[in-house]
């Protein structure tokens, strides 16, 4: 019988270097959708704080905002809402009911304060934190993205007790499938792992009458806000008081800004929660705070320090 002649095996080629990237950002992109993905970030304009979020703060992520303390809520409240004034489309307010009666819902007159029109704002009422989770996570997989049909351009979820990190992660997931911030709302620091980009610990700071005024004689001046960074896939941690301008409606690094203590890094988590009476300006410092009418309970009492009565 005659043999085929003989040939060298013919062995499969070595992917180009290029074609390896190529599919290993596919793979990545099917995993972690909210970090591939090709989207817009919300500059804050400070040099140094948008150098440490890799540009500013990304959309289409999570992202957990803190209070530094129970008293600080309605900074952290404010925070947030300015965060998502910033983005394009409706944004979806979801709480539980507890802390709804403790806290108050937003009030009309300071949404409009921090840029935020009340016709913009969507408020979900949940009875219990998983059902905060389970709305978020709905609100979030809406279609189309920021200002398209039905897709929010933000979407705050407040809740008062702990999360796991499963929850976190698929927060994450569904934010990342579009172009909303995913905001997490939390009444106290959170030491638990989490898959959100950042995490801020916010508490309300001494505010300045405006130049050339008489101190006190128009009453507190612009809010200003003492923001810590305390997690953060992008970049280094940090510490920043920013004052929001409500004329031009974005956050300044003011000028005469009082020294803020660096993030002990060598410390465990729970050191970076002050005590009352701290001498840190936004951690038990409240003298001269104003952070506007954010919050209102039913019975019309403005839950924010230095506010009035709405």
């Amino acid at each position: 019988m005659l043999g085929l002649p003989d040939r060298e095996l013919a062995l499969p080629a070595s992917p180009a270097p290029h074609g390896v990237l190529a599919n290993l950002r596919r793979a990545l992109a099917l995993e972690f959708p909210q970090i591939t993905a090709d989207k817009s970030a919300l500059a804050f304009g400070i040099p140094s704080l948008d150098a440490a979020l890799g540009g500013g703060l990304a959309t289409g992520a999570l992202h957990e905002i803190a209070a530094a303390r129970e008293a600080e809520i309605p900074a952290a409240t404010g925070f947030a809402l300015i965060l998502a004034a910033r983005n394009r489309g409706p944004v979806v307010w979801i709480a539980e009911d507890m802390a709804l009666a403790e806290n108050g819902a937003p009030y009309g007159a300071g949404l409009e304060d921090l840029g935020l029109a009340p016709e913009r704002l969507i408020a979900v009422r949940a009875a219990k934190s998983r059902d905060v989770l389970w709305a978020m996570e709905e609100a979030l997989a809406g279609a189309g993205g920021p200002g398209g049909p039905g897709g929010p351009g933000a979407v705050i979820g407040e809740i008062r007790t702990g999360i796991d990190f499963l929850a976190t992660r698929r927060l994450s997931f569904a934010a990342g499938r579009g172009r909303a911030l995913a905001l997490l709302l939390r009444s106290a620091p959170a030491n638990e792992p989490s898959a959100a980009a950042t995490r801020f610990l916010v508490g309300a700071a001494p505010s300045r009458p405006p130049s050339g005024a008489i101190p006190m004689a128009c009453g507190p001046g612009p809010p200003r806000f003492c923001v810590r960074l305390t997690r953060n896939r992008r970049g280094p941690l940090g510490a920043w008081m920013l004052e929001f301008d409500r004329v031009e409606q974005r956050c300044n690094a003011p000028a005469d800004r009082e020294p803020v203590a660096e993030t002990a890094l060598d410390r465990p988590r729970q050191a970076l929660t002050l005590p009352p009476n701290s001498g840190v300006p936004g951690f038990g410092n409240h003298e001269s705070v104003d952070i506007g009418n954010i919050r209102c309970r039913p019975r019309g009492r403005v839950a924010a320090e230095g506010g009035g009565v709405g």
